[in-house]
């Protein structure tokens, strides 16, 4: 059972996604994003993708988490699926917006995510970074964070798109306490979001700790999750190219769940789900398509961490 009571700040009953009418894979961020597919063999992915939202739209809706779902019809926002790198919400009424290295996420941003949350949750204040884009300053949300909301620590892999600078600025804004590091997987290649190597829940953690090759840092780390009553679970190099890193747990109507892709939970071996499932269900929402533009489950989902009003 879990350790902690039903309710917990690290798990918001109520996400944000984006349901694209043109996806296609970017070409802007492959650089430095070493786990998208290249290449489509000529393939309209957008059909696919498109699908892919609504049925993992209507499959979290049915476990009881409210799902704000907004269209996207442009053609020049290739990434709005993964809206979780634009802003991020915050208890007390905080919303972030951030600075985006690829000038096409740039113009993810959209006034009337915005302008919902600020009507249907109580709001005191936005705080927007993008003006840092300029300064070749970026952080990429909670893409470039995994944001530990009980022990209040962003922990942050160093790359172009998180910038120390910025990470500082954030966490001192929002009460954290940064805790940044290297990693790279087994071809020596940078990470380049947190999120594909790291997932917080509240009683467990899921962590790629082989890419950590500093050993004093990685044994910081693991030091302070534990110490924050948590369940460390390890994840394979070959576990995180499955993006089973790449989760996020969310409320549910009858408890939390760990909302995942399908890849990602048959990466997973039958001991870490044990430990998952004794504070967490399992919902694999199944997006091949989307994840060949080099993001999964927990990118598509920007967790609302507001109040409602009334």
């Amino acid at each position: 059972m879990s350790k902690r009571p039903a309710f917990s700040v690290q798990a918001p009953s109520a996400v944000v996604m984006v349901r694209p009418h043109h996806f296609t894979v970017n070409t802007e961020t492959a650089a430095d994003n070493h786990f998208q597919v290249a290449g489509t063999g000529g393939e309209d992915l957008a059909p696919l993708a498109h699908a892919e939202i609504t049925k993992a739209a209507e499959t979290l809706a049915a476990h009881g988490v409210t799902v704000h779902l907004f269209e996207d019809e442009s053609l020049e926002t290739p990434d709005s699926v993964f809206p979780n790198n634009w802003f991020s919400t915050h208890a007390g009424g905080h919303v972030a917006l951030y600075p985006m290295k690829a000038p096409s996420r740039r113009r993810e941003r959209r006034a009337d995510v915005i302008e919902m949350l600020k009507t249907d949750y109580r709001v005191q204040e936005v705080i927007d970074y993008s003006g840092l884009e300029p300064d070749g300053l970026f952080l990429e949300g909670t893409g470039a964070m995994v944001l530990d909301h009980i022990d209040r620590v962003a922990y942050a892999v160093r790359s172009d798109r998180t910038d120390p600078i910025a990470l500082e600025r954030f966490c001192t804004h929002f009460n954290f306490e940064p805790m940044a590091f290297d990693a790279r997987d087994d071809k020596g290649a940078a990470i380049y979001h947190t999120n594909v190597l790291m997932c917080i829940a509240t009683d467990f953690v899921l962590i790629g700790l082989d890419m950590i090759a500093d050993t004093a840092r990685k044994a910081e780390i693991v030091a302070r999750l534990e110490r924050s009553g948590r369940d460390v679970l390890a994840l394979s190099n070959r576990q995180i190219e499955n993006f089973a890193g790449n989760a996020i747990e969310l409320q549910g109507k009858d408890g939390r769940i760990l909302a995942l892709s399908t890849t990602a939970l048959s990466a997973l071996t039958p001991e870490q789900r044990e430990i998952i499932e004794q504070s967490a269900i399992c919902v694999a929402l199944d997006i091949p398509t989307i994840e060949r533009a080099g993001g999964s489950v927990r990118c598509t989902l920007a967790g609302v961490h507001l109040t409602p009003r009334g």
